[in-house]
């Protein structure tokens, strides 16, 4: 049977080299979990000796990083081995650059790094997790793998929006600072689009006709108007207003019975510039 050794009390570098050996190695995808002291092997055996075995970060083995200073970790040593032939894969690359980050400590020097929003993240629930269930790094592992699978889709979904909005997004100006509109099926252009300081974002979804507006959260931005003016020019489709003034729906997925609009990206940019000039 094929086992997977790290040591006890796995951290998010052990967790994350553990789900690429079952997600990306084929034949490992059922591969059993055991357990060591830091630095030690399964049986005492050599670490690399037999190829049912595989350790990862602990045993000074292939995919052991502790045994020198190089800037690496074993989730990235694994993702090495698994490059050679599957190829590079920019998602991983990018998540794995920030497990190698942390699990050389510079986390200390994130942007705001006592930030209590810190402590949602995924390496503070690996520490709860072990505090939890000291006696069970199965469940350990099981949860952490989970949570991977969806921080891979997100990066790539990130990926495909940076692209999205790079290649289609259409900027224009409104009084509240450069905004930006894209159609695409891909939600996260707007959460992106927001992140990187446009002060409204636009998304029209080219299958579904669904419209998205989103402004910056900032007390003077008032999307009222911009919806009464939608709604009169087209009270057929389904209007809604967020309570914060900073969001204009039309379609969802929430909500499969809303009427989409006819109106093209184009011109509901052209719409918001006249009423937000």
């Amino acid at each position: 049977m094929k086992t997977i050794v790290t040591h006890i009390g796995p951290d998010l570098d052990a967790i994350a080299s553990i789900w690429l050996i079952k997600t990306f190695m084929k034949g490992w995808e059922e591969a059993i979990l055991a357990f060591v002291p830091a630095g030690q092997t399964l049986s005492g055996k050599p670490p690399d000796e037999n190829p049912e075995i595989i350790h990862v970060d602990t045993g000074f083995g292939d995919f052991d990083h502790h045994q020198s200073d190089a800037d690496t970790c074993a989730a990235m040593l694994v993702y090495e081995k698994i490059r050679e032939g599957e190829g590079a894969n920019t998602a991983l690359e990018r998540f794995l650059a920030v497990v190698n980050e942390i699990d050389h400590f510079r986390e200390v020097f994130f942007p705001n790094a006592t930030a209590d929003f810190w402590e949602l993240s995924l390496v503070a629930q690996i520490d709860g997790w072990r505090l939890l269930f000291a006696d069970n790094a199965v469940q350990i592992v099981e949860l952490g793998m989970q949570a991977l699978d969806g921080i891979y889709k997100i990066f790539q979904n990130k990926i495909w929006a940076e692209k999205e909005l790079k290649e289609n997004g259409i900027e224009f100006e409104t009084k509240w600072g450069k905004s930006i509109g894209v159609q695409t099926v891909n939600d996260e252009v707007v959460h992106l689009g927001q992140k990187m300081g446009y002060a409204i974002v636009v998304r029209k979804d080219p299958k579904k006709g669904y419209l998205r507006i989103k402004s910056l959260p900032k007390d003077d931005i008032n999307l009222e108007p911009l919806y009464k003016k939608l709604k009169n020019e087209e009270p057929e489709a389904t209007w809604f207003l967020h309570a914060s003034k900073h969001m204009v729906l039309n379609g969802s997925s929430k909500n499969p019975d809303m009427r989409p609009t006819k109106k093209t990206l184009e011109r509901i940019i052209t719409v918001i510039k006249e009423i937000c000039k």
